[in-house]
């Protein structure tokens, strides 16, 4: 008989910036992949918001795999149903380490923006609300937040924070179905979110971001 242990290891894990660390910073991007992209290639959908003042941060999932099986692009993931709450508490753990990282080194008044695409958007909100990190605004693009967590007892924590659910009317993973699932967890939850969508499919679209980031931030 097989006898399963576990213990924990040290790995590398990338993340990649746009931008310069400094005090000067006013406006700081924690933003977090999709299914089966790299970070690497990510972050630059956010080239239209850098300016002097913002730093971006672009953490990559620590599963890395071949997009076509055993070869072809190398991808990552946040995470499996395969002993999920381990992958869980492990990225979870990542990202509060990048975020002790980078944003003591900014300014105390930094407007802290947290955006999730797509599977970025339940790795956001899982890592949220294991550690409470300090933010103003979260937006989930092109994905949802996760059904199985107690929000209402942590709801005070949201009352000075914003919620954005953003996604494209041609997206091909959201369905009117999928799409009011979204809804009615939102209301489920007794969260307040603002919705906004815009021309695109399922993906960071550069032109709705800017104007999403003009219009409402």
């Amino acid at each position: 008989m097989a006898t399963h242990h576990k213990f924990s290891a040290t790995r590398t894990a990338h993340v990649y910036t746009i931008g310069t660390i400094g005090k000067h910073v006013k406006n700081v991007w924690i933003v977090t992949h999709g299914y089966g992209q790299l970070a690497s290639r990510f972050i630059h959908r956010f080239e239209p918001i850098d300016d002097s003042e913002t730093l971006i941060i672009a953490p990559e999932g620590l599963s890395r795999f071949y997009w076509g099986g055993f070869t072809g692009e190398v991808v990552s993931s946040w995470m499996t149903k395969g002993d999920r709450l381990d992958e869980i508490a492990d990225f979870s753990n990542y990202m509060q380490q990048v975020y002790q990282e980078f944003i003591p080194q900014l300014n105390e008044d930094v407007r802290v923006n947290l955006l999730g695409f797509s599977q970025g958007c339940a790795t956001q909100v899982r890592w949220i609300l294991r550690e409470f990190p300090h933010f103003h605004n979260l937006i989930m693009w092109s994905g949802s937040i996760p059904e199985d967590i107690p929000y209402h007892e942590k709801k005070g924590y949201w009352d000075d924070k914003k919620l954005f659910f953003v996604y494209g009317k041609q997206d091909q993973f959201l369905s009117e179905k999928r799409v009011k699932w979204c809804y009615d967890v939102i209301e489920e939850k007794k969260l307040t979110c603002q919705t906004h969508t815009f021309e695109g499919k399922h993906e960071v679209d550069k032109a709705a971001l800017k104007t999403f980031v003009t219009e409402f931030l």
